[in-house]
């Protein structure tokens, strides 16, 4: 089935060569990470370079986090990495992605040689879940929470009760660490069939350069996960960071970054709507650490911001949205503030 977006096109193609120099806006990482003290165990890590990774303590640590057993627990080269072994190591047969959302799981599945079918969220319900549009007969489903780019974040019950006999559902909670309290999360629930739980431990902690993700699921699922997995796929350092993030200090400074980004949120989207007039409007409620905007002539608009130092990630590459749409990630109060005033020259500069 082919598909007219390029589900390869990610924010950092916004940053790259010529864009380097820009205030980065296009890209989800938390700015200022990895913090100071990360830095020194990742460098700590080194010392042991000549002998191969070893997972065990970090997937125990990571199963703590969680309340769960080591054997329900995979640490990946990050979520992307997931979805891969999802789409090349389950026997699916009908998979469906809920879009707009992340593009690598259905890049993934149609690698695979899957027909993937696709569940349409509207612009004009907020983006929220319509568990009524899913097939019945899908047996693996793919869903964000809080979702990339809408920033919706749908009710935990919600999206569990899209679960069904032989059916997986896989849940990509890449941000959830960015939403205060980890409310509406599934990862740790064991009592919903076919669970799947996908989370990145790179864009709250500085860490995309490194490649950290893990997989919460059932024993069976991870097992058949981590046979499609290379020989040691996660690098020594990449494991003492995962250990690391999910350390009481760490948990508790995300906690803390997660309420700093909420307010952060809050001025850039009270900034934004009094663009209204000039026909922005703001997906939402967000409640992730960036927001989607409807911008008439949003790509005239992206390259006018471009010109003034800013970048910021295009829509029109997510199914579900159109060439009216860019992300726009969450940043201190200051650089918010610069970025609310290039967006009002480049508004006033289209023809």
């Amino acid at each position: 089935m082919p598909t007219e977006h390029d589900l390869r096109h990610h924010g950092d193609a916004e940053v790259r060569d010529d864009g380097a120099a820009l205030v980065d806006l296009a890209v989800n990482v938390r700015a200022g990470t990895p913090p100071p003290w990360l830095r020194e165990v990742i460098a700590g890590s080194l010392a042991s370079l000549a002998a191969y990774p070893d997972g065990r303590a970090a997937r125990a640590a990571v199963a703590a986090r969680h309340g769960l057993p080591a054997e329900r627990v995979l640490l990946t080269a990050g979520a992307a990495e997931a979805f891969v072994l999802l789409a090349r190591a389950l026997p699916v047969r009908r998979p469906v992605v809920v879009h707009p959302q992340f593009t690598e799981p259905e890049a993934a599945l149609r690698d695979a040689g899957h027909e993937v079918g696709r569940v349409l969220l509207r612009a004009e319900d907020g983006f929220r879940l319509d568990p009524g549009a899913m097939p019945e007969d899908a047996d693996l489903v793919v869903i964000g929470n809080p979702t990339n780019p809408t920033s919706v974040l749908h009710p935990a019950d919600l999206i569990a009760g899209l679960a069904r006999p032989g059916r997986t559902l896989v849940v990509d909670e890449a941000f959830m660490d960015a939403v205060p309290g980890e409310r509406e999360a599934l990862a740790g629930r064991t009592d919903v069939p076919g669970l799947v739980v996908l989370r990145s431990l790179t864009k709250t902690w500085g860490l995309a350069g490194l490649r950290i993700g893990y997989v919460l699921a059932a024993p069976g699922t991870i097992a058949a996960l981590e046979r499609a997995q290379p020989l040691w796929p996660v690098s020594t350092p990449a494991l003492a960071a995962a250990e690391a993030c999910v350390s009481a200090r760490a948990l508790a400074e995300a906690d803390r970054a997660a309420h700093r980004v909420a307010a952060d949120r809050a001025h850039l989207v009270a900034g934004l709507e009094e663009f209204a007039g000039d026909g922005v409007r703001v997906a939402g409620p967000a409640e992730g650490p960036f927001v989607l905007l409807g911008v008439p002539g949003a790509t005239a608009v992206r390259r006018r911001l471009r010109d003034l130092g800013f970048a910021v990630r295009r829509g029109d590459t997510f199914p579900g949205l159109g060439e009216d749409w860019l992300r726009v990630a969450v940043r201190d109060r200051g650089t918010v503030n610069a970025f609310l005033q290039a967006l009002d020259r480049a508004l006033t500069s289209l023809p």
